[in-house]
């Protein structure tokens, strides 16, 4: 068993944790993840409104009795989003972990801190890290340039990012981007990290609520199956490279310092990917997946790919870099 200090913090058995993906963190997944020993977690925008989220977590809760969380994701968005209604229902539906990401997530936790939740806060730089903790979170998910989703805009890999976040902090830090592997594991340990944050490796599991093809698709691809999009717009997100992807890319480098988000709304509309999740054509609608689609080679369960990380990641603290030591 790893014990870290996150796992000590949110009352799980293993230091792993279930990314807040757009339209696939559903209560299914969070449930798989959790009753599998790690933290799973749900989108709260993934729900239609704040009361479809309530539901949500009530429907999580007849799946496993086991700690899980909410993600609340503080962006732009083409349309507005009621992000203060979305942190209330979390309040009320009694959930008592919640991961922010995105924008400053100052106005939230002071709600969320009242109502006695635990609060992990995602970012992709130290200095915004620091200023969260400054702001009360509980615990940072330090996001490295190899992620999926929004990468920031630094480009800073988690083989820098996770010592220099271990260093600035006190509260623990777990690493997240890239993961997927026993021994990924053991490195963001060795690093200085508490545990790490899955998010695209978490897809191509049994209890993801996404078609059998995108599974398939991502245990197809390879490392190099990731497109980087929107940097003209200092929003760069890190999206899985298909025909719809290679059209923004391309509209983008075009239009070069006059391109406008207006350019390519009909193509980065968020139906158009949660269709590939339903549908199965991984063609149709832009999705998030990150490098790690490299090491992705099976489809297994939730209980079945923890446990194997972490028995990996033991074998390799206390195989091959104990044998090192002289």
């Amino acid at each position: 068993m790893l014990k870290t200090r996150f796992t000590e913090l949110m009352g799980i058995e293993h230091p792993i944790v279930q990314g807040g993906m757009q339209w696939v963190a559903r209560a299914e997944l969070a449930a798989g993840v959790s009753n599998g020993g790690g933290l799973g977690i749900m989108t709260a925008l993934t729900q239609p409104t704040p009361d479809d989220l309530i539901k949500e977590v009530a429907r999580c809760r007849t799946m496993t009795d086991k700690p899980f969380g909410v993600n609340l994701t503080i962006l732009p968005s083409l349309r507005p989003i009621p992000h203060k209604e979305y942190a209330q229902a979390i309040i009320d539906s009694g959930v008592k972990i919640v991961e922010t990401a995105g924008n400053n997530p100052g106005e939230f936790i002071d709600m969320f801190k009242a109502a006695g939740i635990k609060v992990v806060h995602k970012c992709t730089a130290v200095r915004h890290a620091l200023t969260a903790q400054r702001l009360g979170v509980d615990a940072i998910s330090i996001d490295g340039f190899e992620c999926a989703g929004h990468v920031g805009e630094d480009d800073i890999t988690n083989q820098i990012l996770i010592p220099l976040a271990v260093d600035a902090l006190d509260i623990p830090v777990i690493g997240s981007g890239g993961f997927g592997e026993g021994r990924q594991l053991a490195a963001a340990l060795a690093l200085g990290a508490e545990g790490v944050n899955m998010g695209t490796r978490f897809m191509a599991t049994k209890e993801a609520p996404i078609h059998d093809k995108v599974k398939q698709r991502l245990v197809d691809a390879g490392e190099r199956d990731s497109l980087l999009i929107m940097r003209a717009l200092r929003n760069t997100s890190r999206v899985f490279r298909n025909e719809v992807a290679e059209e923004v890319a391309r509209i983008e480098k075009e239009k070069g310092l006059n391109f406008k988000i207006e350019d390519v709304a009909h193509l980065v509309a968020g139906a158009r990917g949660r269709h590939v999740y339903d549908d199965g054509d991984s063609e149709q609608g832009m999705w998030s997946a990150g490098m790690v689609a490299g090491v992705i080679h099976d489809v297994p369960s939730c209980k079945e790919l923890i446990e194997r990380i972490v028995s990996d990641a033991e074998a390799v603290i206390k195989g091959r870099l104990q044998s090192l030591v002289a």
